[in-house]
């Protein structure tokens, strides 16, 4: 088929009438049953380039997509135009996607878009041998090699059915995030015949800033008294789940128009976001990056980050969602360049916990072939055995099988991990290697927010688009500088939303009389965190007063004019009196009487030095229970603690004293962390 005949069909299909020549190129190169790696910016129109040859070869095309928006929105799309097309993902019940593969295997279907993870399924890996492949996509390619910003060790097996396809089956790898290096990767793991069209990256229509802060108070500051002068709709990306939470509450509060989006809403709840996205409901959606890839919005004006991405390669995927109608758009990304009392930036601290997480230390996996060497165990055997979080273990142990060092062994219906004998020695080369690279990558993100040249042409540089084009579209070559200078009116509604927004304590559970409680504020408010670690840490006596107040302010406004027969305080682990002084000051105001006799029935650590859910719920199981149980028979209680942390001890409180027939617990905290931060 030639371009002409084509783009006839295109129209006729697709309503476009005709291809960018890197499109055609791409495509024709699919028609010679060629393996082509496509790298181009976000918006060029990749997705055409799978999409039109799907619909003129007579098989199936799989598309491997980490995207579950993408899939739902393509999908969507292309069954409108008469294309039969569905996807396979964890949105779908077993049945919706076993019927899926059957549908396949009957040859009902011209496109199929799978999560990666799915080539796990015993069912999926004996379907694809019974398919006729016309053609293989693997979207997002970064994500199958172990240098691009986003792997993820189950998408390496994508590889393996590449392997086992006939030479001249076509293959497309599509990637708007590649560095040279990561190109290498790509090409080396499909095929020594492989073709690579590179785009150009700049995006001319985007305005790039950096506002560099010396307090997380100030970008709350900065978006109340300038978000309603930018134009349009758009995302601003926080770095954790509850600072979605605080920024959505927090301009509510000041009457933007939000909400908040993250991986831990349930599907209905994202679908009905990302379709209010779409429509401009709202004059921004506050999300973690779990938000955007693979949402086809053209006309997203503006996008902030308020915590700083892993590495540039992030920046620009995440920047890459605005703007793709080629007007202009803002991008701000704050700095927040405060030192701790360790001298470390604050902004700096949570892209290297998420490198600490995705790329272990050499040290960690020592730790899980010691437990191996012990005994066969379970993913959360493991876990447990050595105090590691579970995307750790995950990624630690896929590099463990990968080296022959471990195997995978099956008992029933559970999965186990065995050492091999005779195993080689542990080759630490490569992922000392990749972990070095991801914290040189981070330096490099610190690097664009303190140059004074290009931003633009300092992404595209990294990116490896060495293109002489101009770049001046920043706050360092053509535009003004942001800055700030909150007025003291927005500084004092920021004080009455701190005291008004309380976090929520969500214990309740249906096997004990916990309800769902109360903090005082998040632990991250430097004032509060100061106070509370003064006094727990260096030997700064009992908590202040102002935090006394701003409790009795999260009780009344969460418990009202409840009427509690008992206060009863967590006893401590480490930090001797301060909790209980502190609540014998509640219970001398609120008049509600005290009781001492919640004890605990052996040693446990602090929760702060566990570094997992599992460990922490096994450090305080059984180690509480009440001296005296006549006294809260039929009774209801305040239950107070300084810090509420993963919940572990409140729940586990609550159901010993649950044991004593106590008749309702309602849980009163200072302060509730956010992601670890004690």
């Amino acid at each position: 088929m030639n371009r002409r005949e084509a783009e006839k069909k295109l129209k006729t299909i697709f309503g476009f009438d005709h291809f960018y020549d890197e499109q055609w190129n791409t495509i024709d190169l699919l028609f010679q049953g060629k393996k082509v790696l496509l790298i181009e910016k976000t918006g060029f129109g990749k997705s055409l380039c799978f999409q039109f040859p799907a619909t003129q070869f007579d098989g199936l095309t799989i598309i491997f997509s980490p995207l579950i928006a993408l899939m739902r929105d393509q999908v969507k799309g292309l069954n409108e135009k008469g294309i039969n097309a569905k996807y396979i993902n964890s949105e779908q019940t077993p049945a919706e996607n076993s019927q899926t593969i059957q549908d396949a295997i009957d040859g009902k279907l011209k496109i199929l878009y799978i999560a990666p993870e799915r080539q796990e399924n015993q069912e999926w890996i004996k379907a694809t041998r019974m398919m006729n492949l016309s053609m293989i996509v693997i979207d997002e390619a970064h994500t199958i090699s172990v240098w691009g910003h986003d792997f993820r060790p189950a998408f390496r097996r994508i590889i393996n059915l590449v392997k086992l396809l006939p030479q001249d089956l076509p293959v497309l790898a599509t990637t708007a995030t590649a560095t040279k290096r990561v190109q290498e990767d790509i090409e080396k793991q499909i095929s020594d015949d492989i073709q690579t069209i590179r785009g150009e990256l700049i995006r001319d229509n985007f305005e790039l800033y950096v506002i560099k802060v010396n307090y997380e108070d100030d970008k709350l500051l900065w978006l109340a008294e300038n978000l309603s002068a930018i134009e349009g709709n758009g995302i601003i990306y926080t770095g954790t789940r509850a600072n979605t939470e605080i920024y959505s509450r927090w301009l509510e509060f000041i009457g933007a128009k939000t909400t908040e989006y993250n991986a831990g809403l349930d599907a209905n709840s994202r679908k009905e976001i990302e379709n209010g996205l779409m429509n401009n409901e709202w004059k921004a959606v506050i999300s973690t990056n779990a938000l955007g890839m693979g949402i086809d919005k053209s006309d997203i004006r503006f996008i902030v980050h308020t915590q700083i991405p892993a590495s540039p390669i992030h920046y620009y995927q995440e920047i890459g969602r605005a703007g793709r109608d080629g007007k202009p758009s803002k991008l701000i990304l704050f700095y927040n360049s405060s030192k701790d009392e360790n001298g470390i930036e604050e902004d700096y601290k949570l892209p290297k916990s998420f490198i600490d997480g995705g790329r272990p230390s050499l040290k960690n996996y020592i730790k899980v072939i010691e437990a191996l060497k012990q005994e066969q165990l379970g993913e959360r055997q493991i876990i447990k055995a050595t105090n590691l979080k579970q995307t750790q273990v995950k990624v630690i142990r896929a590099d463990l099988i990968e080296q022959g060092i471990v195997r995978e062994v099956i008992y029933g219906r559970s999965k186990k991990y065995e050492y091999q004998f005779n195993a080689p020695e542990l080759n630490s080369t490569s992922f000392d290697e990749l972990r070095n690279l991801k914290l040189k990558e981070l330096d490099s993100m610190l690097e664009y927010i303190n140059i004074s040249s290009s931003r633009m042409k300092f992404l595209c540089d990294y990116l490896g688009d060495d293109s002489h084009t101009e770049y001046k579209n920043c706050d360092n070559t053509t535009l003004d500088k942001l800055k700030i200078n909150p007025k003291n009116e927005t500084k004092e509604k920021l004080l009455e939303f701190r005291e008004s927004y309380l976090p929520e304590l969500s214990v309740e559970s249906k096997y004990s009389k916990l309800v769902d409680g109360i903090a005082s504020s998040y632990y991250g408010v430097s004032s509060v965190k100061n106070a509370l670690y003064r006094s727990k840490h260096e030997d700064g006596g009992d908590f202040p007063d102002f935090l006394l107040r701003l409790t009795l302010k999260a009780f009344r406004k969460k418990y009202g004019q409840e009427q509690f027969d008992l206060i009863i305080y967590v006893p401590p682990t480490e930090s001797g009196d301060l909790v209980k002084n502190f609540a014998e000051k509640l219970s001398q105001v609120l008049k509600i009487p005290i009781s001492h006799n919640l004890i605990k029935t052996g040693v446990s650590k602090p929760q702060r030095v566990l570094k997992n859910g599992y460990l922490k719920k096994d450090n305080v199981a059984k180690k509480f229970t009440y001296s005296q149980p006549k006294e809260i028979l039929g009774k209801s209680v305040v239950l107070f603690d300084d810090i509420f942390d993963s919940g572990a001890t409140i729940i586990e409180i609550g159901s010993a004293l649950s044991k004593f027939k106590v008749a309702k617990i309602s849980p009163l905290v200072i302060a509730r962390t956010v992601g670890g931060d004690i």
